[in-house]
């Protein structure tokens, strides 16, 4: 058992708050008596404190200060011994103290517990003294937690001066992170926060380890510390959230001077939550905080911070946001250390009004609920906006696609139109040249005939023979014209073999049939010519035995030489002018053909545009319809979202009575354990 000192004694045992009339009204005689006897030696224990700093002050032996020396020695005994028994018959009758005395066991707490009792006291305050995962803890530091290699980093940053703590691998270190350790697989969720490394270091300066695990366990459950240090941190918005109400409420002045230099609440008060001030002040003052907190919860955090704040409201409005930062850091730690009587006092004149809190928690529970939703809709509909964009990409290239297909189609159907021009204009020059032809055949036609009339009156031999060889000439040109006809009738037809296309194989049995009706016309014409030479010949035979081949000189040998001349130059040229006129008939026949031939190819290219035109109209539909189909969609989604919402929040409100009730029957296990236990130790 450690001794108590002067140190320890003095501020554990100064009157922190006196009692207010509401809470004596409800005390006995007793109790009244004995809460009146302990502030008197209190008043003592001070007045003795200070002449024991005068006499080490001034460093004098004389009588005076041995009397006042025996005195305090004296005071500080019988101190010691009542408070020793007071404590000890409030832990004996812990469960009848909490139930009948509660008001005493405040005011006692505000005061200070003393700190040979702390660590039992802490145990009794949040129920944690026969907890059955004391039992697990020895299995839970078998095991390898994930977030060890977090734990020793940030070990040697927990009250790095502390003797306890001081040093590598020491005993305060080394049990420090088998707590945090044992946490941090009981509770996966959480795992390792810093800021709770203080809060049990704190607990392993009170108590055995096993001892600081059971406690921080609870206090992680049942003291909303389990929600601050969740990753979220939902609750450490929420008590920001409910500070700054705070702040507004009583300290409207310095709210609006936070808000002019842009100071955020979570700049300076996260640590005061998160730490309970251990991180703020110095250990003993953090301590006596502590205390309060074991029995009031997070409301000492609240009413703490408003009394700084009021304390520091003057030097703070004349500060900037560095220099207020600097005063919260430098100056705000040691301001209360030779005085925390008056932190604390002023703490309990802050208004505080539990049922605000409550209103401002469902507050800020329904703002962040809506952000949540609205976080949802707007990660939706970026989702939507991602995936019309990629639909709308999809169409965009589709609809070049077809756009350039109908371009190119427009482009071929100009380049057909222009050839079907050029084919045009050429027909034109051919008929021109066919109708100078035909009269040019009609000019000769009509020499012709007045030569044949000259023929009758001069025929002889020459005339005979020109016209044989004229006719073997013709029937020559007619032979070769129907080897060529001949030729391309074959070369036709490997075309029409060689494509099996049922267009091509029309056109090409067209161009067959009009092949044919030409050498059949070529055919006839040989005919007629091979008839026109037998008949010649014939002629010949009979002019040669009538004449017995003779000819007889006359005077008019020389002009009829001039007209079988004449007449062979008449012959000639009436057959170089058919010659030119059957080319140009093939010729026209050719590109008569090819307008055809054309014309079904404009056709084609024609219903080829407009089943692409159709193909657009249909896509343009099925998008219209992929639209439509995309609208319900949504609406069904939003209609299952809205739904799955409302079951969210009744699992929610289901989750929330579960754990009440959970709440519920372990406080009354706790009871029943404890009366137990009173029952054994009776």
């Amino acid at each position: 058992m450690k001794t108590l000192t002067l140190q320890s004694l003095v501020p554990m045992a100064s009157p922190a708050v006196s009692p207010d009339s509401s809470s004596s009204d409800n005390l006995s005689p007793d109790e009244l008596e004995l809460l009146a006897k302990l502030e008197e030696q209190n008043r003592l224990l001070e007045a003795d404190s200070k002449s024991l700093r005068s006499v080490n002050g001034s460093r004098r032996n004389s009588s005076g200060s041995l009397v006042s020396s025996s005195s305090a020695s004296s005071n500080l005994s019988h101190l010691e011994e009542d408070t020793w028994i007071l404590w000890g018959r409030l832990i004996n009758e812990w469960e009848e103290v909490r139930k009948k005395k509660e008001k005493l066991l405040r005011e006692l707490i505000r005061k200070g517990i003393p700190h040979h009792f702390r660590g039992i006291v802490w145990q009794l305050l949040c129920n944690a003294t026969d907890m059955p995962m004391k039992n697990q803890y020895s299995e839970l530091l078998k095991m390898t937690s994930p977030c060890e290699k977090l734990i020793r980093r940030d070990i040697a940053r927990t009250y790095p001066e502390h003797e306890f703590f001081k040093g590598q691998d020491s005993l305060g270190q080394e049990v420090l992170f088998n707590v945090m350790k044992a946490y941090s697989l009981v509770d996966r969720e959480v795992g390792y926060c810093q800021g709770s490394a203080f809060i049990v270091g704190l607990l392993l300066m009170q108590m055995p380890e096993e001892e600081a695990f059971c406690v921080f366990v609870r206090l992680m459950q049942e003291y909303r510390l389990r929600e601050l240090f969740k990753p979220s941190m939902a609750e450490l918005g929420l008590c920001i959230y409910q500070f700054e109400y705070l702040i507004q409420d009583q300290l409207p002045e310095l709210n609006v001077h936070f808000r002019s230099q842009s100071f955020h609440t979570s700049m300076y008060a996260s640590s005061w939550f998160l730490t309970i001030f251990l991180t703020t002040f110095s250990l003993p003052l953090a301590t006596r905080i502590f205390d309060i907190f074991m029995y009031e919860g997070l409301e000492v955090v609240f009413r703490i911070g408003i009394a700084i704040l009021q304390f520091n409201q003057v030097e703070l409005m004349q500060l900037d946001m560095e220099g207020m930062s600097q005063h919260f850091q430098k100056v705000i730690p040691q301001q209360f250390d030779s005085c925390p009587d008056k932190l604390i006092l002023k703490a309990y004149q802050v208004k505080y009004n539990p049922k605000k809190m409550k209103k401002l928690e469902k507050e800020y529970t329904t703002i962040k609920n809506k952000e949540m939703e609205e976080q949802i809709e707007i990660k939706r509909l970026r989702t939507e906006n991602r995936l019309l964009k990629q639909r709308i990409e999809t169409l965009e290239k589709e609809s070049a696609a077809l756009a350039d297909r109908l371009i190119q189609g427009q482009v071929t159907r100009a380049q057909e139109a222009e050839e079907n021009y050029i084919i045009k204009r050429e027909l034109a020059v051919a008929k021109q040249q066919f109708n100078t032809a035909s009269e040019k055949l009609e000019q000769a036609q009509s020499t012709i005939q007045e030569l044949k009339e000259l023929r009758c009156e001069h025929r002889h031999k020459e005339e005979y023979v020109m016209e044989l060889e004229q006719s073997r000439l013709r029937e020559a040109e007619a032979l070769t014209a129907l080897k060529e006809m001949q030729d391309k009738v074959l070369e036709m037809e490997k075309r029409n073999n060689l494509l099996p296309d049922e267009n091509n194989i029309v056109r090409l049995q067209e161009e067959l049939k009009a092949l044919k009706l030409r050498e059949a016309e070529a055919v006839t014409s040989m005919k007629e010519l091979h008839q026109q030479v037998k008949d010649l010949d014939e002629h010949w035979q009979r002019h040669l035995a009538r004449t017995g081949g003779r000819w007889k000189d006359s005077p008019k040998k020389n002009a009829t030489h001039e007209l079988h001349n004449e007449l062979m130059t008449v012959r000639f040229s009436e057959a170089q002018a058919q010659a030119e006129l059957r080319e140009l008939r093939h010729r026209v026949l050719e590109l008569e053909t090819q307008n055809q031939v054309n014309s079904s190819l404009l056709n084609r290219t024609e219903q080829a545009c407009t089943g692409l035109q159709d193909k657009l109209q249909y896509v343009t539909a099925q998008n219209k319809g992929l639209q439509t189909q995309l609208s319900e969609t949504r609406r069904k989604q939003a209609e299952v979202d809205c739904k799955n919402k409302e079951e969210v929040m009744a699992i929610r409100f289901r989750e929330a009575d579960s754990i009440a009730a959970i709440a519920e029957l372990r406080q009354r296990i706790a009871e029943l354990e404890i009366q137990v236990l009173r029952f054994c130790m009776w």
